[in-house]
């Protein structure tokens, strides 16, 4: 049997969560693993124990995405794992593929609670009650995106180093390729003040560096009637925070305020990353994003202007309806010319609901990979020539842990990843700023090898 519920709340018996065990996965982007990260928390704050390898678990949360039909692929057979994995479980569900396919969810054997995103910021509650009854599957479902509003507050590392911070959440922009507004809501956010004091949390477990996380956050304000710039400043106020890092953010709300800004502020990195998804101006009008490419590109003139070690990403979709080959050329022309160093590539993927499938140009699934293919390759000529340009110059490095025995890893300020041998490696790194000279690619040109000063 299947129950509904929409909105109940219940006192919460922590004493039944004591000893117990939970196995977590995510999917999708750096905010899933935020929230992931916090859900972990807070459990462990009731008693919750992570499981080792090798458990078995007592409750196992998946945390789902949904933007492309690979997504939806993913995320069943994740949740078909983690049943097979640990059997006797109570396994919880959340997540945008929760929020859109809650029935189909449900109906997957061995799934005891799923949860809509207005819910999954009172997954704690939810959980406590259904955990204790397990006598049917629950999902938790907003029906309508203008009735999702809670916002689930998220600062955390999970195993990382780097802190992800939720800024904002929703969208309003209905991109006609995209469902994330039925999943996630319209475009939502905490105040200043509070983000201010969860950063300084973080800066007080002794984290170094935090992560702006969410859908659309340039929109951050639409709740307080605040400024994203005016966040940005706040925060780099913060003592203890030594970089931040912003996820995303959409080109038309990328001002030439914030770039100066970034420019010359104490911690944010000279690191962007900006969503294009075509550079054919017919393609961007089909798709209703809500710029045109010669506005990305003085974006991109202006970053490379006031900051020329800027590291710049960019997302591009391939093969979306209406993408004749003409306007596939196009957007492989511009992004030739422009100065940007790494690019994300996407193939578009079929979505139900979405007004895209109205448009008649449909393109094959082989011109897709070939497509992508064409754009990978112009993206590790972009990088590899953006790497080789500091190789011999010194840097600063934010190394992250290792297994023993293993390379560490970090990141420069503008995001070039470097490898420390493993003979050079010590757990005592982890965390911490060191300055180290840039060799040569390592054995597979993902990162330049270091070398510690002194």
């Amino acid at each position: 049997m299947t129950q509904t519920c929409y909105l109940i709340l219940y006192m919460i018996d922590t004493s039944v969560f004591q000893g117990k065990k939970a196995a977590y996965y995510t999917l999708g982007c750096k905010l899933n693993f935020s929230e992931t990260s916090t859900f972990g928390k807070m459990l462990q704050e009731m008693g919750v124990l992570t499981v080792a390898k090798g458990e078995q678990a007592d409750i196992c949360l998946i945390n789902t995405c949904s933007v492309t039909e690979v997504a939806d692929h993913k995320c069943r057979q994740a949740i078909h794992r983690m049943v097979r994995q640990h059997p006797n479980a109570f396994v919880v569900v959340t997540g945008c593929y929760a929020q859109l396919k809650p029935d189909l969810v449900s109906k997957i054997e061995g799934v005891d609670l799923v949860l809509g995103a207005n819910e999954k910021a009172n997954l704690i509650q939810f959980l406590s009650e259904a955990f204790v009854r397990r006598d049917s599957v629950t999902f938790c479902k907003t029906e309508k995106t203008k009735d999702i509003k809670s916002f689930a507050s998220s600062c955390s590392r999970g195993n990382r180093t780097r802190y992800f911070l939720k800024v904002q959440d929703g969208c309003d922009y209905f991109c006609t390729y995209c469902t994330i507004p039925y999943a996630r809501g319209f475009s939502r956010n905490p105040s200043i003040s509070s983000l201010v004091t969860q950063a300084e949390e973080a800066a007080c477990e002794g984290g170094k560096e935090i992560v702006l996380t969410g859908v659309n956050i340039g929109d951050f304000g639409k709740t307080t009637g605040e400024k994203f710039v005016d966040l940005v400043r706040a925060l780099d106020a913060v003592e203890g925070i030594q970089r931040y890092r912003i996820s995303s953010l959409e080109p038309d709300l990328l001002s030439d305020e914030l770039i100066d800004f970034c420019a010359h502020s104490r911690a944010f990195m000279p690191h962007y990353h900006i969503p294009l998804q075509s550079g054919s101006d017919t393609i961007l009008k089909l798709m209703h994003r809500h710029y045109d490419r010669q506005l990305f590109a003085d974006k991109i003139h202006r970053i490379k202007a006031i900051c020329p070690d800027a590291f710049i990403g960019v997302d591009v979709m391939v093969g979306c309806r209406g993408e004749t080959p003409e306007c596939f050329e196009e957007t492989y022309d511009f992004l030739s010319m422009l100065d940007v160093t790494q690019l994300h590539v996407f193939p578009y993927s079929e979505r139900p609901g979405t007004s895209a499938l109205s448009i008649p140009y449909v393109v094959s699934d082989a011109d897709k990979r070939e497509r992508s293919k064409r754009l990978l390759a112009l993206s590790d000529a972009k990088t590899h020539a953006f790497y080789q340009r500091y190789m011999g110059t010194e840097a600063e490095v934010l190394f992250e842990k290792a297994p023993r025995g293993k390379a560490m890893h970090g990141f420069t300020k503008n995001y070039i990843r470097v490898e420390l041998s493993p003979s050079e490696s010590r757990p005592e790194y982890d965390n911490q700023l060191m300055t180290v000279c840039l060799g040569d690619f390592n054995h597979n040109q993902t990162a330049l090898k270091a070398k510690l000063n002194g």
